[in-house]
């Protein structure tokens, strides 16, 4: 278990020295019966905070933001109707001012003492936050032990981006209560912060010390403008006649995108991204490793990336269902703040299978490119090698389409497609050529509309920067 942070210290240590404006009235505690009175003024007086959270403003690495901070010193940190108010009124003047709100959370939840008053007010702290994201306005959340209860299942779970400590014990029904309720311990470990990261319900496990940096990266990407290029990368084309004579087949490119060394979307964030964050899971309980999602910049271009992650899928691990929602999520991340979105192709296909089927693969499938059609935000797609089947077809329709010289697109894998038409998987390599499922094709017949030279000598870094350089270009056109 990492060390427990109060209010006041986690605000010294996460924002910029001396930067903090406190937003809170004086909490009148008068009104209230006097058993309950006299629970507030110890509890004050053992916090040292007049409530169970502090809002205000400050600044995280110079870039202004919106706080609210939970004290669990204040009688386990619970939301009464006064605490409740502070929020949100804390997030109404982010919104106002078109600022960025950073929540920590440390609590049991909803103040028992005050009852379904209370209770009923974590709606109205949520209609405030879903306002501010409504208004494109980023939401960020730093989960510490414990957090659970009313505040987890509302202003803790409404984040674009959600962390929580190390060892913090996050979840709906705290265990105790539980034990109490059901005469057994809850299991040990469900309701951890590295569990939740690795089921995807949380992005991932940062310490409050590691806090500044991240947000730092974050806004990077949510609020700071685009920049100037600065990578110098190959020049795309737009028509087959632009190429260089040196011709592969269908099959060699294949083999080439099939290669165990060949550059996928994590060599491209490696060489090519800069300020990168990755996100992990849906949110919503499901993570799959073969859907990489990051906030990301491309030759100065914030975006949202989401890419198929080569080195994830096999034939033990592919594609599934989750991985798509996972898209989709992105997806809509992008949408509600405004950001490019990024998706990247590289799939030997999705998952096929029993579980697939029941859990909704073609349905997602369906999904992603009803979603990405109808995007209004910049979007640009990247067929980097691999693109089989409707997997690949979920990342392809953006308004802009870049595909790299050896990577293709077709319906099935060339050995399901001829053992569809010839009975054996003898003709794949000729009805691969038969197909035009070739980057070179894709140009041609208008499928793709650009596309990055790869001499035999080109090395991943080299072709990571020529693709972001294009990416870069085409969001810059669209933003026009």
């Amino acid at each position: 278990m990492s060390r427990r942070w109060s209010a006041r210290e986690l605000l010294e240590l996460v924002l910029d020295a001396g930067s903090f404006e406190s937003w809170d009235e004086p909490i009148d505690v008068t009104g209230h019966p006097e058993h309950y009175r006299t629970q507030l003024l110890a509890a004050a007086e053992k916090a040292g905070t007049d409530e169970s959270v502090l809002t205000g403003r400050g600044l995280v690495r110079g870039r202004p933001v919106a706080v609210v901070v939970n004290e669990f010193g204040f009688l386990a940190g619970s939301i009464g109707t006064d605490a409740a108010r502070r929020i949100e009124s804390a997030v109404r003047r982010a919104t106002a001012e078109r600022l960025p709100v950073l929540a920590s959370t440390s609590s049991g939840g909803t103040r028992m003492q005050e009852g379904t008053v209370a209770f009923v007010r974590m709606v109205e702290i949520s209609r405030a936050l879903m306002e501010h994201r409504a208004a494109g306005l980023a939401y960020l959340v730093h989960l510490r032990h414990p957090t659970t209860g009313g505040v987890y299942a509302s202003w803790g779970s409404l984040g674009h981006v959600t962390v929580a400590e190390p060892g913090a014990l996050v979840g709906f029904l705290g265990p105790k209560v539980y034990e109490a309720l059901h005469g057994e311990a809850f299991p040990e470990g469900v309701q951890s912060a590295e569990n939740l990261a690795a089921k995807g319900v949380i992005d991932a496990v940062v310490a409050a010390e590691e806090l500044p940096g991240l947000v730092d990266l974050a806004l990077g990407v949510l609020v700071d403008e685009p920049t100037e290029p600065r990578l110098a990368g190959r020049v795309a084309v737009t028509s087959v006649e632009e190429l260089p004579d040196e011709q592969r087949t269908a099959w060699e490119s294949i083999e080439v995108t099939r290669r165990a060394d060949r550059p996928g979307v994590r060599e491209l964030l490696r060489y090519a991204g800069a300020g990168t964050v990755r996100l992990r899971g849906t949110d919503e309980g499901e993570r799959d490793a073969a859907m990489l999602v990051a906030l990301t910049r491309l030759d100065g271009q914030p975006c949202v990336l989401v890419g198929q992650d080569r080195e994830r899928q096999s034939e033990s691990s592919p594609m599934g269902p989750g991985a798509l929602r996972e898209a989709r999520r992105a997806m809509s991340l992008a949408e509600e703040l405004g950001l490019p979105l990024v998706t990247v192709v590289d799939t030997p296909g999705a998952e096929l299978s029993v579980s697939a089927e029941e859990r909704a693969i073609a349905g997602e499938i369906a999904r992603c490119i009803a979603t990405l059609t109808t995007m209004t935000v910049p979007t640009v797609s990247v067929i980097l090698g691999q693109g089989c089947g409707g997997g690949a077809l979920a990342l392809v329709p953006a308004r802009e389409t870049v595909a790299v010289e050896n990577a293709w697109l077709s319906p099935l894998p060339p050995e399901g497609a001829s053992v569809i038409v010839h009975g054996d998987t003898d003709h794949a390599a000729e009805l691969a050529e038969a197909q035009h499922v070739r980057a070179r094709d894709l140009l041609a017949t208008g499928t793709v509309g650009h596309l990055v030279p790869e001499p035999l000598d080109c090395t991943p870094e080299e072709l990571a920067v020529g693709v972001a350089v294009e990416v870069a270009r085409l969001i810059r056109t669209q933003r026009r």
